[in-house]
This record gives structure tokens, C-alpha cells and sequence, in this order.
């Protein structure tokens, strides 16, 4: 691995959670540093304070332990380098790059009034006065940008991007407590942590403008910017509530499995030709930010829930077992000794309709109802005389089979059914009722080896007893 590290900077969020939006951003640079042999680093900007609570932060770890995106390293934390953010303001203050700003709040006030009413940015006074006139009061130190000229950004992502510099304001770097602010300390903790490319939300784009003027007061190289376009709703505007989950938290909930959402959120912004389901090996292969599109990705639950059936086919079924089991304690449904290993014995066969574990969850009950089951209206009305005797027959017939297995079952159930002179069809609603209980079941066949020959074999006896 090399020493060309990229970094995820990630901020408590105030509600709590980790938009998709900051996953993707982690996703691409966890890819963009897998592809060049660099490393991936978590730096958590956690200056706000208020919103920085260790809750809030733990809701980063674990969204990025759920996705499997862990650092490399430990996380650094941004307000514990204050001091350092500190030194390398007053080192630009002895370079010239910074200065002492020492209006009030109302001179600011009546400062940006005229800004406003001139269409020019807010200039201080103190931009160029002497630092002995200073007087003994609060200051903030400001960065001295450049009144004219232009600063470029040659965006991986966006192209050449020009702020023109009489645009640009003097952005504050310390408060008047001394505390540094967000494009100060972005821009230290980057150039210290060997930062080499930045890549982020578009929503960064003018910051990446006022930064490059921070590095430039420091006699610092910048790095290459890389800025990612929005994630739109599925009608285009941006993504909000009302197109439902936002949250890496709420997929999660949802019944996504975390590969499938790293395969899904990959092609919001990216592509490896027309291929739409590859391994993070593959996308670790192929990936470069310069493939990024400029426009914004939007969220596509037709294609999600595709994927994830794509990878619900392909996991463990152990795996899936644990997951659907604690689906089900959710709803309080009582789980007994053993359960678990049926859920997965009976997962193989319902698991190629399931889009989501919840439905996974919803097609495994069947297998877990407790004998004797109770017997819907439509079991009791299919269950008549006739079909009665004829399941006894059927009873003896499996109990007599001695490969209990899906092609066996089908030849057994079509060699019954023409010995009987009728159809699948006047015994398939009726059987599927008596095995499963009135729940969702998987064909026949698959439902009677997912139950196991003893628990079939019982759940017919039940029915065949009904009214002795």
C-alpha cells in the first residue's frame, strides 16, 4: 500500500444519522484509494460541538461498519487538533496570508450593509491597517485573500471551475475564542494527513475555492479536487423525505443487505460500461473518479431491490438465517431451540422472490408455526370428504419415499396426480394450505423438503385428524 492516502470526512449529522449521500462519498473514496494502492482514512468533523455528540458519532462508525468501509487507521477526530489549527493561522499571519479583525458586531453590521447595497463581498477595514493600532477588544483573524485575479479548481468531476477573486471573501479562520473554523481546519488536517485528493459532495465546490486560497497562504500544494454531483429523487429533485429512506440506518432496516447497496450506490454516478452487478474486487478494478458524470445520480428502487435479490440469492444461507431471525424477534415472534437452523435449511427455497430480508422473513414463517397449525377458512372449505381420503393416500405414498428432495417430490406429486385421474390443480391449493398454514410457501416440491419429511408427514396427519 502506498503513502497517497485519501480521506472521508464525515460530520455529525443533527438528526442522527448518515445520509446515503456521505455513504457514496465514503464508497468512492474507499474505491479511489483500493484502485491506486493508497489508503482510506475517517476524519470526523466534529468542531460543532453541539451536534458532535458521542451518539451522533457512533452513528458514523457504525453506518461505515455496516457497509464495510472501516479505515485503515483510527479516526481522527478534528477538534482535538485545535492548537495545531491554531499555529498555522498565526503562521500565516507572519507570512502576510492573514490578519486581525477587530470590528465590533455593529461595525460588521453596517459593513455588510454596504456589501450587500454595493454587490461587492464584505471587505474589512483592518484588511490592511497596522498592527499597531490594534486595540485591546476581540478580533477574529480573517484570511487576506486576493483582490483580484482568479482562482481555479481543475475538477476531477467538474472540469475547470473560475471563482473570480474579488468574489471571494474574507472568510474568517478563528473566531474570537480562538476556535478555528470548518475550511481552516479541513485544510491543515488534510496537508498534515498527507491528504492527495479530495473527493466530496458538490455542495463543496465553492469551499474548495476559499480552501485552495488557505493553501496557497501556507505555501502549501493543494490537492486534486474531485466534487460529486447530488443524489436526485426518482422524479429528479432532490432527494428528501418523501421518497422515502435517506439513511444508510433505514436501508438497513429495509431488508438491504450492505454488498448490495455498495454494488447500487457504485452506479449512482459511476459505471463500468453496461454492467450493473459486479464484485467489490471488480469495482476496485475499474473504478476512477475522472468516470464520475457530472450529473446528478437518481435513487432507483426497481434497481436496488433488483440487486438485492441479487445478492440475497448468493449469500449463506447461515448468514441470512441470523438476519431474518432478528426480523423476527422484532415483531415478537417466538423463536424456539432449533428455529434458527430450519430458517436456514428453509431459506434455499423461498429466497429467489424475496427483494428484501423482511420478505425473506415474511416467506419463512410457514416453516415456523408450531403444530398442530391452525386451519384458515379456505383449508377447512378445500378440505372436503374427497380431498380427505385423497391425502391419506398421498400420506402414505411420502411416507413411503425415500429421496426427500425437490425433483423426487415433483415426479411423486405428477405420478399421484395421474393415478388419481385428475390434475395438480385439485390437489395443490389444499396441500399447499395444510403445509404451510395459510402463509406464503414456495411451490410444493420445495415446501415439503423445506418442512423436512417428519414435519410434513405431521402437518397432514393434523389435517386428516380434523373432525375425528
Amino acid at each position: 500500500m502506498s503513502d497517497k492516502p485519501v480521506v472521508t470526512r464525515i460530520a455529525p449529522s443533527p438528526t442522527g444519522a448518515m445520509h446515503i449521500g456521505t455513504a457514496r462519498t465514503a464508497l468512492f473514496n474507499w474505491l479511489y484509494a483500493r484502485h491506486t494502492g493508497g489508503k482510506y482514512l475517517l476524519r470526523v468533523e466534529d468542531t460543532d460541538r453541539e451536534r458532535s455528540t458521542e451518539a451522533a458519532v457512533q452513528v458514523i462508525f457504525d453506518g461505515l461498519a455496516w457497509l464495510g468501509l472501516e479505515a485503515d487507521a483510527p479516526p481522527v477526530f478534528q477538534a482535538s487538533r485545535a492548537d495545531r489549527h491554531a499555529k498555522a493561522v498565526d503562521e500565516m499571519l507572519a507570512r502576510g496570508s492573514a490578519y486581525r479583525d477587530y470590528m465590533t458586531p455593529d461595525e460588521l453590521e453596517t459593513e455588510r450593509t454596504a456589501a450587500r447595497a454595493q454587490g461587492r463581498v464584505v471587505r474589512s477595514p483592518w484588511r490592511d491597517a497596522s498592527p499597531n493600532d490594534a486595540p485591546d477588544r476581540p478580533f477574529v483573524v480573517r484570511l487576506k485573500a486576493p483582490l483580484d485575479g482568479e482562482t481555479v479548481i481543475d475538477d476531477q468531476v467538474k472540469g475547470r471551475v473560475v471563482f473570480h477573486n474579488k468574489d471571494l471573501d474574507d472568510l474568517i479562520l478563528l473566531r474570537t475564542d480562538g476556535t478555528p473554523t470548518y475550511n481552516l481546519a479541513v485544510v491543515v488536517d488534510d496537508h498534515e494527513m498527507g491528504v492527495t485528493h479530495v473527493i466530496r459532495g458538490d455542495d463543496h465546490l465553492n469551499n474548495a475555492a476559499r480552501q485552495t486560497l488557505i493553501y496557497q497562504g501556507l505555501g502549501w500544494t493543494p490537492p486534486v479536487w474531485a466534487h460529486l454531483p447530488l443524489i436526485h429523487g426518482p422524479d429528479g429533485t432532490k432527494l428528501s423525505k418523501r421518497h422515502g429512506a435517506q439513511a444508510v440506518s433505514e436501508f438497513a432496516d429495509m431488508g438491504y443487505l450492505p454488498e448490495a447497496m455498495r454494488n447500487y450506490l457504485a452506479k449512482l454516478g459511476w459505471g463500468h460500461g453496461d454492467d450493473e452487478i459486479f464484485t467489490d474486487d471488480q469495482a476496485v478494478g475499474w473504478f476512477d473518479i475522472k468516470d464520475v458524470v457530472g450529473a446528478p445520480a437518481r435513487l432507483d428502487w426497481a434497481k436496488l431491490n433488483h440487486l438485492n435479490n441479487h445478492y440475497i440469492r448468493l449469500a449463506e444461507p447461515a448468514r441470512l438465517a441470523a438476519l431474518v431471525a432478528t426480523i423476527l424477534k422484532s415483531r415478537d415472534w417466538p423463536l424456539h431451540d432449533g428455529d434458527v437452523d430450519r430458517l436456514a435449511q428453509v431459506i434455499p427455497f423461498v429466497r429467489d422472490g424475496a427483494k428484501t430480508t423482511l420478505e425473506l422473513a415474511d416467506a419463512v414463517v410457514f416453516a415456523l408455526k408450531r403444530r398442530p397449525l391452525a386451519m384458515t377458512d379456505k383449508a377447512v372449505e378445500l378440505l372436503t370428504e374427497e380431498t380427505r381420503a385423497r391425502f391419506a393416500r398421498l400420506r402414505d405414498a411420502y411416507a413411503a419415499q425415500a429421496e426427500w428432495d425437490v425433483p423426487s417430490l415433483e415426479a411423486l406429486n405428477r405420478s399421484f396426480a395421474e393415478s388419481e385421474g385428475v390434475g395438480l390443480g385439485k390437489i395443490g391449493p389444499a396441500l399447499r394450505q395444510v403445509l404451510s398454514g395459510g402463509s406464503p410457501a414456495p411451490d410444493l416440491a420445495g415446501a415439503l423438503v423445506a418442512l423436512g419429511k417428519h414435519e410434513s408427514l405431521g402437518r397432514l396427519d393434523d389435517a386428516l385428524s380434523l373432525g375425528d
